[in-house]
């Protein structure tokens, strides 16, 4: 079993409570203060139309926005392992994201920052298998950058 006494982690949850930790997600947390409240830049390609996604799955589809988020996504390939005679055989999907949250009432920035993460696919001699597992990485990719931003929006607005 993940965790065989529970006794310890109770302890720890109070703890917790005695500190002031307030889960993002708790009511009248920071994480419900963005809930429906942040409106991406529109996606121009693939990769941005997978991290509003993403973003929306955490934040939230925007309704009366109070934040606009900009971003600047940036891939690049680099090979990870190579087979003499084969080629490069696993491939490293390497992603940055420029982001900025601005409050539309005011025109101020909230916070913005450059997030960074890689993700894997392998080749084959197939094509179609190959062109479909890079189109998965890039989609795991862009979900993962969009977990970053939302849990850095959290993080900005709780302070």
């Amino acid at each position: 079993m993940w965790l065989s006494d529970r006794r310890v982690f109770l302890f720890g949850a109070l703890a917790l409570a005695g500190c002031g930790f307030t889960p993002a997600y708790a009511p009248n947390g920071s994480g419900t203060a963005l809930r429906g409240q942040v409106r991406a830049d529109d996606p121009s390609d693939s990769l941005g139309f997978e991290f509003v996604a993403g973003l929306e799955e955490r934040l939230g589809r925007p309704q009366g926005a109070r934040y606009a988020l900009s971003y600047t996504l940036e891939t690049s390939e680099r090979g990870g392992a190579r087979v003499v005679g084969v080629g490069e055989t696993r491939i490293a999907l390497l992603g940055n994201l420029d982001y900025s949250l601005t409050e539309l009432a005011t025109g101020d920035t909230v916070t913005s920052g450059r997030l960074r993460n890689v993700t894997n696919y392998s080749t084959t001699a197939n094509q179609l298998a190959t062109q479909r597992s890079r189109e998965d990485a890039e989609a795991r990719l862009m979900r993962i950058l969009a977990d970053q931003v939302a849990a850095r929006l959290l993080a900005a607005l709780a302070e």
